[in-house]
């Protein structure tokens, strides 16, 4: 019978294992594109919303799920999406490809209280992901698996350690797991018996990747 520690509070902390039952971070949009919209401007940041995401400000010379801010004059944003430049005014949206399959690279950007949330695909399907280093293997909710269409019965039954005490689980494999340039295949996963609003993006994933943390940026390298 399989065991393991999903969320251990290495990469989260008690706060955010909490809220992820309170937060709504959801992303609507396919990876295909990133839909980027300007909510607001606050000195030298642009609150962001990505993908149908929340609001995050980002400063400007930072980058935000591979979305950076050139610069900002007066009530106008420049954003840098895939490569181009599209300049934004607040409650208007633009849409770029994300930067192409096979680049291997992901750098994210720290929230304001230090953790790092990412929009990627699971076989496909667009989910949003938060980095925890302490999750042995990538933890969806129950929500996000059925809407992925994976079937929780036919995953191998295991206990895994979470925030709230132990609880059942079912081991699957994802087809393919795809964040900003990097794609990976038949990664583990584990299908929790409860909804929550963001995917953990654990060391299943993290593993293959070379993490590398400066400041408030975290770079991922593919390995293999």
């Amino acid at each position: 019978m399989a065991t393991g520690s999903l969320v251990s509070g290495r990469g989260v902390g008690r706060g955010v294992q909490s809220a992820l039952l309170a937060c709504l971070l959801f992303a609507a949009a396919p990876l295909a594109a990133q839909d980027v919209g300007l909510a607001g401007i606050m000195g030298s940041r642009a609150m962001l919303i990505i993908n149908g995401g929340e609001p995050e400000a980002v400063r400007v010379g930072e980058s935000l799920d591979g979305v950076k801010v050139v610069s900002i004059q007066g009530d106008q944003v420049v954003v840098d999406i895939g490569g181009r430049k599209r300049p934004l005014r607040v409650g208007q949206h633009a849409v770029g490809a994300v930067p192409a399959e096979g680049s291997g690279k992901i750098v994210l950007t720290a929230d304001g209280q230090g953790h790092f949330f990412t929009t990627g695909t699971i076989n496909g399907t667009s989910v949003r992901f938060l980095v925890d280093t302490g999750a042995s293997v990538i933890a969806l909710g129950a929500s996000d698996a059925r809407r992925l269409g994976l079937d929780s019965s036919r995953g191998q039954r295991g206990y895994a350690q979470t925030a709230n005490g132990q609880v059942e689980v079912r081991r699957v494999k994802l087809d393919t797991v795809s964040i900003g340039g990097v794609t990976l295949h038949q990664v583990d996963a584990s299908i929790l018996p409860n909804d929550h609003p963001v995917a953990l993006l654990g060391m299943s994933f993290l593993n293959r990747m070379e993490m590398q943390r400066d400041g408030g940026t975290m770079t991922l390298r593919q390995r293999y």
